[in-house]
């Protein structure tokens, strides 16, 4: 892994997925309640595993399609999410999850350098974070925050709502931001919608 100190032009260049994350506006899940679908709710509010969620829905064999990782400054909501100064960098995992050759969920998970949540996202490849994740007993994840995805949305983002979630298992915590998208709607009878 390269020292924070080698990653300055790295980590101010901005990847597809930072352009299109960059402008999101979160607020707490009940925000939105008013203006979602009763079947968009139970997707988006769960507290569950959301990897568990779409292997039930799906009739074609999930899995988890790594799209990119590395050493990158956060942005600057996220640095906040996890109580990072602007300045530092942290592992950066996106990935689709697919049902078959459809992609349902773009997710971006972002860990501090300094704790071993870092090692277990680099570990991960093309394995689910869910099936680690939920399955540690001292598990705390803080309240569901959503957002809804502006119109013209591209790379990861492109899809219909977004929602984050602060997890925290012994001195590991992480950022998990999960988007849904229209190919998940479609499949699914989803109301798509804005």
């Amino acid at each position: 892994m390269p020292p924070a100190r080698h990653c300055h032009a790295l980590c101010h260049a901005l990847s597809p997925a930072e352009r299109s994350w960059r402008w999101v506006r979160w607020s707490p899940a009940a925000v939105h309640r008013p203006r979602m679908s009763a079947d968009w709710w139970q997707w988006v509010a769960s507290t569950d595993s959301l990897t568990a969620r779409l292997i039930a829905a799906s009739e074609r064999p999930f899995r988890v399609k790594l799209m990119h990782q590395g050493v990158e400054r956060p942005r600057r909501d996220e640095a906040r999410a996890l109580g990072l100064a602007l300045t530092e960098v942290a592992w950066v995992r996106e990935v689709m999850l697919m049902s078959g050759d459809r992609p349902w969920v773009s997710a971006r998970s972002i860990a501090p350098l300094d704790r071993i949540g870092c090692r277990r996202l680099r570990a991960l490849g093309e394995r689910s974070l869910g099936s680690w994740l939920f399955a540690q007993p001292d598990l705390a994840r803080d309240p569901i925050e959503v957002a809804r995805v502006s119109p013209g949305g591209e790379g990861l983002c492109d899809g219909l709502w977004l929602r984050r979630s602060r997890f925290r298992h012994g001195g590991i915590q992480l950022l998990v931001q999960e988007c849904f998208r229209y190919e998940m709607a479609e499949d699914l009878g989803l109301s798509v919608t804005r």
